[in-house]
C-alpha cells in the first residue's frame, strides 16, 4: 500500500506550526528560509516553500535518529532514499491543494478561527485563545496574520478534499472473510519425538568418513583470519597507578548518601475518593468483610494496577498519610487519610527493611570508581599525544617504548571475542583495516584507546582430514542417526496407527492455533501442522532431534468468536486506511498530471546542503 500520503485530513497548518515550535531545529544548523519567493517547486499555483522542505526533511531525519541512535549523515539520507521520499509527500501535498484550488474549494471565517482558538501555541495563561500570544508566536515564525490566515485556510480545503477522495472506502467482504478465515482456522495435533533407542549405526570404514568430510568441507573449514598486531591503553591498566585520598571518599560516599542508606519501604496499594464519606464507607465495606480494595477499584472502572504503588518509602507518600502509613506493623487496608488527591485508603502487603552499607564496606568499591574515573581522565589528556605521535610516523613498536600503550596480537576471525577483541570498535576496525593503512588512535567502549596494524591474512582453509578424524566421526554419527531417525518417523506416519499405539510418547495439542506455540514441542510444530493436511503425517526435524507430527483435525474458523469478530472490525478498518491512502495518492498523481509540476533542483541542494 502506498506511504506517500500519511494523513489522514487533520494535518492542518496550524499544527505543523505547532510541530515548529515544540521542536525547533532538532540538533541542525539549518538556515531560515522564508516564506517568501523561496520554494523547491510547485504543482500548477501551489507552491511547495523552502521551508516546509527544510522542516519535512528534518521531521524524516530526527525520526530515522530516535531508532539508530544517531543523526545519519546527508549522504545516509540519500542513499535511503528519504529526500526522496519527502518530496513525493509535498507535492503530493501541492497536488491536493492545487486541486482544492481550482475547484474552488473552501471554508468560512468562523472554521478558522475556531482552529486558531484552539491551537494551543496561541492560549495564553489562562488557558484560552490570547491575541498577543497568537501575534507573537507568528512574528517568530515569520508569518502576518494575513498569510498564517490565508495558507490555514487552505489546508482546512486541502483536508476536506483528501478526506472526500480517501474516506469511507469499504474492505472487500470476500478478502475480509479469507484473512480471518485464514488466521482463526486451528487443528488437533498428535506429535511424539523419535527415540535412539533401537537404533543402531554400523561402524564407518575410513573411506566412508572420508566421503563424508569432502561432503561437508565448509563444516571442517578453518576460517580466514586476520593477523593484527596493535597497541592500547584502557583505565583498568592505569588504576593500580592512582591513589584516591581518604577525604575524596569520604566526600564522594556522603555524596551518594541516598544510595548506601535506603530507608525502610513498603508494597502499597492506594484508591483515592471523592469525598471522607465515600472514603470512609468503602472503609466500612472492607471492615464488614463485603468487599476488598481491588473491589472497591473495580466498581470505579480501575484495575490492581491502576492502584498499586509499588515499594515506597515514607518520604514519598509525605504528610500525615505517611506517617500513619508507615506507623502500621502488620499489613492489611488502612485509612482513610488525606493526600494531596483527596482522602485515601492503603492497602499494606509487604515491608522492605531498611537497609544501610556503611562507608568502610562501600570504600573499596568507590575507591575503585574514582581510580577508574581518574584513569580515563588521564587517559583523555594523553590523546592529543598519542595522536600526534602515531601521525608523525610513530610505529606500533615506538608507542610501546615511548608511552604508557601495552603490546599485543591477535588472530581476527569473524567470530573471535577475546581479549581485545571483546570491543565492538576494536572488531569494526580489525575489519576495515587493509595493510595500506598507518595505525591511528581510536577509541574504546570504556575510554580505552588502541591502535592497530594488519600484518596479513590468512585465507580460509581446509583443515586436513588426519587431524580431525574423531570429530568427523561424531559428526557423521549425529548426521546418520538423524537420517534413521527420520526414516522411522516416515514409517510411523504411515502405519495407520496412533503414535501411542506404536510406542512412542505422544502428546497432543488440540486447537493449535496458527503461529501458536506449546509447552515442550518443537518450535516448529505450528507450521508443521498448517502445511499438513487432515488425517496426514509430516516429519519434523530440528537440530539432531526428530518428531513425528499427525494432524487429526482442521477445524475451521467461527465466525462467530468474539475475538474474530474484534479482528475482522480492525482490519476492516485498517484495510479501509490503507485503501483510502492508495485512492488520494492516485489522485493526487492525476492532478499533479493535469496541473504540471515545476521543480527547482537548486533550491532543493540549498536546503540539503544545510544539513551537512
Amino acid at each position: 500500500m502506498s506511504t506517500m500520503l500519511r494523513s489522514s485530513g487533520k494535518s492542518v497548518t496550524v499544527w505543523v506550526l505547532l510541530a515548529m515550535i515544540v521542536l525547533g531545529l532538532g540538533g541542525y544548523q539549518v538556515g531560515n528560509f522564508s516564506n517568501r519567493g523561496q520554494s523547491i517547486g510547485a504543482v500548477g499555483e501551489s507552491e511547495i516553500t523552502a521551508r516546509d522542505y527544510s522542516d519535512a526533511l528534518r521531521q524524516e531525519i530526527n525520526a530515522v535518529a530516535a531508532q539508530i541512535g544517531h543523526p545519519p549523515s546527508m549522504s545516509e539520507v540519500r542513499a535511503m532514499g528519504l529526500d526522496q521520499v519527502v518530496q513525493a509527500q509535498l507535492f503530493n501535498t501541492a497536488a491536493l491543494s492545487e486541486q482544492a484550488r481550482r475547484l474552488e474549494l473552501s471554508v468560512g471565517d468562523a472554521e478558522v478561527s475556531r482552529q486558531i482558538r484552539s491551537a494551543r501555541p496561541f492560549q495564553g495563561a489562562t488557558g484560552s485563545f490570547d491575541r498577543e500570544t497568537y501575534r507573537e508566536v507568528l512574528r517568530r515564525e515569520g508569518l502576518t496574520e494575513t498569510e498564517f490566515e490565508t495558507r490555514l485556510r487552505a489546508d482546512i480545503a486541502r483536508s476536506i478534499l483528501q478526506g472526500a477522495v480517501a474516506g469511507g472506502v469499504p474492505a472487500p467482504a470476500a478478502l475480509l472473510d479469507g484473512y480471518v478465515g485464514y488466521l482463526g482456522e486451528t487443528r488437533d495435533v498428535a506429535f511424539a519425538e523419535i527415540p535412539a533407542t533401537g537404533i543402531s549405526l554400523p561402524a564407518p570404514d575410513a573411506a566412508a568418513l572420508k566421503a563424508y568430510y569432502d561432503a561437508n568441507l565448509a563444516e571442517f573449514t578453518r576460517p580466514e583470519t586476520r593477523e593484527i598486531s596493535y597497541v592500547w591503553l584502557t583505565p583498568d591498566m592505569l588504576k593500580d597507578e592512582i591513589a584516591i585520598d581518604e577525604a575524596q571518599l569520604r566526600a564522594t560516599y556522603d555524596e551518594r548518601k541516598a544510595e548506601y542508606v535506603q530507608p525502610e519501604r513498603r508494597k502499597l496499594a492506594k484508591l483515592v475518593f471523592p469525598t471522607q464519606a465515600e472514603a470512609e464507607a468503602g472503609m466500612a465495606k472492607i471492615a464488614a468483610g463485603t468487599a476488598s480494595l481491588a473491589d472497591l477499584a473495580e466498581a470505579r472502572g480501575l484495575s490492581a494496577a491502576d492502584i498499586d504503588l509499588g515499594d515506597v518509602s515514607q518520604d514519598e507518600i509525605g504528610g500525615a498519610a505517611g506517617e500513619a502509613v508507615f506507623a502500621r506493623t502488620t499489613p492489611g487496608v488502612i485509612g482513610p487519610y488525606e493526600t494531596d488527591l483527596g482522602p485515601a485508603l492503603f492497602d499494606f502487603q509487604a515491608v522492605t527493611p531498611s537497609e544501610t552499607t556503611t562507608f568502610e564496606e562501600a570504600r573499596g568499591d568507590i575507591a575503585a570508581e574514582l581510580a577508574m574515573e581518574k584513569a580515563r581522565r588521564m587517559i583523555a589528556d594523553m590523546t592529543t599525544d598519542l595522536e600526534d605521535r602515531l601521525a608523525s610516523g610513530a610505529t606500533l613498536e615506538d608507542m610501546v617504548k615511548e608511552t604508557k600503550m601495552q603490546p599485543g596480537k591477535i588472530s581476527m576471525a569473524a567470530d573471535t571475542r577475546d581479549g581485545i577483541a571483546a570491543y565492538d570498535a576494536f572488531r569494526e576496525a580489525a575489519a576495515k583495516v587493509t595493510t595500506e593503512d598507518f595505525p591511528e588512535l581510536a577509541v574504546l567502549e570504556d575510554g580505552g584507546v588502541f591502535a592497530l596494524r594488519l600484518d596479513g591474512v590468512t585465507a580460509a582453509a581446509p583443515i586436513p582430514f588426519d587431524q580431525l578424524r574423531d570429530k568427523v566421526e561424531a559428526s557423521w554419527r549425529t548426521a546418520e542417526m538423524v537420517k534413521a531417525k527420520q526414516a522411522k518417523a516416515e514409517a510411523a506416519g504411515a502405519a495407520g496407527q496412533t503414535l501411542a499405539a506404536q510406542g512412542l510418547a505422544e502428546k497432543t495439542a488440540p486447537d493449535l492455533q496458527r503461529g501458536g506455540f506449546v509447552e515442550g514441542a518443537p518450535q516448529g510444530l505450528a507450521q508443521t501442522a498448517f502445511a499438513t493436511a487432515a488425517g496426514k503425517s509430516a516429519t519434523l526435524t530440528e537440530g539432531d532431534k526428530v518428531f513425528v507430527v499427525t494432524v487429526r483435525a482442521v477445524k475451521p474458523a467461527d465466525p462467530a468468536d468474539p475475538e474474530l469478530v474484534q479482528l475482522r472490525k480492525t482490519f476492516d478498518t485498517r484495510l479501509s486506511q490503507m485503501l483510502g491512502a492508495d485512492l488520494a495518492a492516485f489522485y493526487a498523481r492525476a492532478a499533479q498530471a493535469e496541473a504540471g509540476i515545476t521543480l527547482d533542483s537548486a533550491m532543493i541542494a540549498a536546503v540539503q546542503a544545510q544539513f551537512q
